[in-house]
């Protein structure tokens, strides 16, 4: 798809005239019109104010040229998983589990080997397969290429040592103690518990990246704890198989 078509389709499905795409972007109509027409494209600048807009990459603004993959854990991008830069435009080069709001979260190659290795695993690809294959595609990639330049000596790290302590401080009785926190994307985790007045409400924000694990119950009985939290609050829940019937336990504001 040329660039002219994705900007008229994502103009029409965002329900913006021409005239007011060229008022929220402060060009004229006319500009709008040659770009829609193919006579000529957003200049870069313009394209990353389309970016910010529409929530989506430059790349496909552009037609989709690139083959987008995480440069931390090779994940292939698309619009809806790519990270955000601290400003709220999406960054290019990582998915929202490997960079959220301008930080990387995973500063150890053998942490987020074992993450992939748990995800990639199935009845087509052993994980011995997948530790095999990771193990030489993650050493490739620019962001573990350039660690030590990228890093930022250990803050994050420091920040989620406390914040397991602060989890772990809680004692809440049948949770094991955490040992690790991963980054969780919010539409995967954002649950609906049911309320003591007897309605249903979400906590978490699904564009968001939290830090959180899964852990399971000491009662037993095939449920789960799960924990998300972040630099504002903590959120522990019970949950069964496949996250049914979930339960807040706590949602404690830090």
């Amino acid at each position: 798809m040329e660039t002219k078509d994705v900007l008229s389709q994502l103009r029409a499905k965002s329900g913006l005239s021409q005239d007011e795409l060229a008022q929220k972007l402060f060009v004229t109509r006319q500009a709008v019109s040659r770009w829609e027409t193919g006579e000529t494209v957003p200049n870069t600048e313009t394209l990353k104010m389309l970016s910010n807009l529409f929530n989506v990459s430059i790349n496909t603004l552009l037609g989709s040229p690139r083959k987008l993959i995480c440069q931390c854990c090779g994940m292939p991008l698309e619009d809806g998983i790519i990270g955000k830069n601290k400003d709220g435009s999406l960054n290019e080069d990582y998915c929202q589990w490997c960079y959220a709001d301008g930080t990387y979260t995973y500063s150890d190659m053998d942490d987020l080997l074992e993450v992939c290795v748990k995800h990639m695993a199935n009845e087509n690809f052993s994980e011995e397969q997948a530790r095999a294959y990771m193990s030489q595609l993650l050493p490739t990639l620019d962001y573990w290429k350039r660690y030590e330049q990228l890093s930022d000596n250990g803050q994050f790290e420091a920040f989620k040592k406390q914040l397991v302590g602060e989890i772990n401080a809680l004692n809440i009785e049948g949770m094991p103690k955490v040992e690790k926190l991963n980054a969780l994307v919010g539409s995967y985790v954002n649950l609906e518990y049911r309320l003591p007045n007897g309605t249903t409400s979400k906590f978490l924000n699904d564009s968001a990246t939290y830090l959180g694990t899964q852990l399971e119950s000491e009662f037993g009985a095939e449920r789960c704890f799960g924990v998300v939290a972040n630099m504002d609050f903590i959120l522990v829940c019970t949950y069964g198989a496949d996250c049914s019937d979930p339960e807040l336990v706590l949602y404690k504001k830090r």
